[in-house]
């Protein structure tokens, strides 16, 4: 008897210059595991080396962007007599990579966006997310300390306090509660969550090259970093960009008046 197929954890759409990954667990609710996080890792490297990928979206199969790390994983690994943090240094690794990546990440968030899932969500540059959406880190309502990021992540994206929150309770909040704090870049309904999704990131695409990477690469290296650091890493960063690409054409072509070539 043949083995059932196998279906693969994520789903690749090239949508012109978006690339649409879809996490495709979704009688998991799209859970992490070793496949999805090994796929997922896969494809960072896959969309930054592909010219005609300039951003990259993700979202989730089925009634949810992601519930979070799957716990069969970590019992199969505490059964094998592995600990389970192994596992979470290749998610933490994964979603660090996406941070770093030089193209651009945006998050598509439905249904549930909780611990991994969140964490994720975290490490992508712009997130856009259907109203009904619930959102939160959700590790302690398990017994669980967050290994993905959000204790770090968390309070630069929402604030100090609704981090702490998030993080002491477990609670999980509607996207709609996140609004003011700035970290969701759109809140829409959940028919118009992909139509918002391809406009941010026809939105990013149409800045995409050399410059929008550096700049990108230059937010992942001074998040978090003292002030001193930071403005210097800028002013080098500038110093870079003008020296590795035709900045001053660029503005001799900006300022130079152009003449029209008609009669009339």
């Amino acid at each position: 008897m043949s083995a059932p197929p196998t279906t693969h954890p994520v789903l690749v759409d090239q949508r012109g210059d978006v690339r649409w990954l879809t996490l495709n667990r979704p009688e998991r609710r799209n859970a992490l595991d070793a496949a999805l996080i090994a796929a997922l890792t896969e494809q960072v490297t896959d969309a930054d080396a592909d010219p005609g990928t300039k951003v990259v979206a993700v979202s989730g199969a089925g009634r949810s962007f992601c519930a979070g790390g799957d716990f069969n994983e970590f019992l199969a690994c505490d059964r094998g007599g592995t600990h389970p943090v192994r596992f979470l240094e290749d998610v933490s690794a994964c979603f660090t990579q996406i941070s770093a990546a030089a193209t651009p990440w945006v998050a598509v968030l439905h249904g549930h966006a909780v611990a991994g899932g969140l964490e994720l969500a975290l490490a992508c540059d712009l997130v856009v997310a259907a109203d009904t959406t619930l959102i939160g880190d959700g590790h302690l309502s398990h017994g669980l300390l967050p290994a993905g990021g959000s204790s770090v992540r968390l309070p630069t994206a929402v604030g100090h306090s609704l981090a702490r929150r998030l993080l002491l309770t477990g609670e999980l909040l509607p996207a709609t509660a996140f609004t003011a704090s700035g970290w969701l870049d759109r809140v829409v309904p959940e028919a118009e969550l992909e139509d918002a999704a391809m406009d941010v990131c026809a939105q990013l695409a149409a800045t995409a090259g050399p410059s929008q990477s550096a700049l990108k690469g230059l937010l992942h290296r001074i998040t978090g970093a003292e002030p001193a650091y930071a403005l210097q890493a800028e002013l080098d960063a500038f110093a870079c960009n003008w020296t590795t690409q035709p900045v001053a054409a660029a503005l001799e072509s900006f300022l130079t008046p152009h003449t029209s070539g008609g009669t009339g």
